[in-house]
């Protein structure tokens, strides 16, 4: 009976010893090893240009770098870009299958339901687009009876279909179409219809980029701060915290301002006071 006693204690700390042993050498992180980072999928649906675009084959963009010099060096984060036409963006953001959007985003209050948003990174005014021997069209209240091409679920769109809801008796003309804003354009300078309603960045570099110089543009009175926001999955709050900050600093450090002037050709930054 000793024996057996004797031989069990032996095989106990056999064990305990072997047990030890695995936990230094391969259960346990070894002494400052990084833990694994977590992937970020940060969705876009490449345009506008100069927002978001594909050059040779790789995207870029006003947001594109930015979003890269909010990741860049984090000890806690790595991004991933996938592209995506505009109605997945917010679908994939639904499902989970992307955390963060940056695809020319403004505010909302149905989007502000049920995304989070974080700190705005540009300031970006809708503005009226028109052929310049069009004098039938001067402003806002003009549209009415005329045609123009709008995606569906944006924020131009939804500003449209409520102009409709006010003026049944003279609704404006709306055709929905899958087109990117540059097709849109050119469609617009060719007389397909009459106006188009977009950011005053996108209008003036697709105006520009594509020599539409029989286009005119029309300023557009607003009631809320023309702002561009990368977009947040509900749920991401500790990473919309990290996004927040990290913008702060990237307008403190003047990274802002310097990515600006590179893609839009001059400083289209919201008020220091709104980053928060």
């Amino acid at each position: 009976m000793k024996k057996i006693v004797k031989y069990s204690s032996l095989a106990a700390l056999a064990l305990v010893a072997a047990g030890v042993l695995a936990a230094c050498s391969g259960g346990a992180k070894k002494e400052g090893e990084a833990a694994a980072k977590k992937e970020i999928i940060v969705v876009t649906n490449a345009t506008p240009k100069p927002f978001n675009y594909e050059e040779n084959g790789e995207l870029t963009g006003y947001e594109i770098e930015v979003v890269r010099a909010i990741f860049k060096d984090s000890d806690k984060y790595d991004v991933k870009f996938e592209k995506t036409e505009w109605s997945g963006v917010f679908a994939g953001l639904d499902a989970d299958r992307y955390q963060m959007a940056v695809s020319n985003i403004s505010y909302t209050k149905e989007r502000a339901e049920k995304y989070l948003y974080a700190a705005p990174t540009a300031k970006n005014p809708n503005v009226l687009v028109v052929k310049k021997d069009d004098s039938s069209i001067k402003s806002f209240d003009d549209i009415g009876g005329k045609s123009t091409e709008v995606v569906q679920g944006t924020t131009s769109a939804k500003q449209l279909e409520d102009y409709n809801k006010q003026h049944s008796d003279n609704p404006t003309v709306l055709n929905y179409v899958k087109g990117d804003f540059q097709q849109i354009m050119v469609r617009l300078s060719d007389g397909r219809f009459d106006y188009k309603i977009f950011d005053k960045i996108g209008v003036e570099t697709v105006i520009k980029d594509q020599g539409l110089d029989n286009l005119k543009v029309i300023e557009l009175p607003s009631d809320q701060q023309p702002y561009v926001y990368p977009l947040l999955a509900k749920g991401q709050d500790e990473l919309k915290t990290f996004v927040d900050k990290r913008i702060q600093e990237l307008y403190k450090d003047g990274t802002l301002e310097k990515l600006s002037k590179q893609f839009f050709g001059g400083t289209y930054l919201p008020a220091e006071a709104d980053i928060k």
